[in-house]
């Protein structure tokens, strides 16, 4: 998957920093790391919505430069 896409934070654990972002039209979550959100806040809220791409690492996707 290239480009930039958007999904809602289907779950973000803030005190270990990372978290699922489920992408618009697909079902499976994409996971995120706190270093890959580009806010001064490095935290995500459930259901909030996001813009981000996504990357194949370590035999999973992550949302990778995660904007609010």
């Amino acid at each position: 998957m290239d480009g930039k896409c958007k999904g809602i934070v289907q779950y973000f654990n803030r005190e270990g920093g990372y978290g699922f972002i489920i992408p618009c039209g697909q079902r499976d979550p994409v996971y995120v790391r706190r270093e890959e959100i580009e806010a001064e806040r490095k935290v995500l809220s459930e259901g909030q919505q996001v813009s981000f791409t996504i990357e194949l690492s370590l035999g999973r996707f992550e949302a990778r430069n995660v904007q609010l």
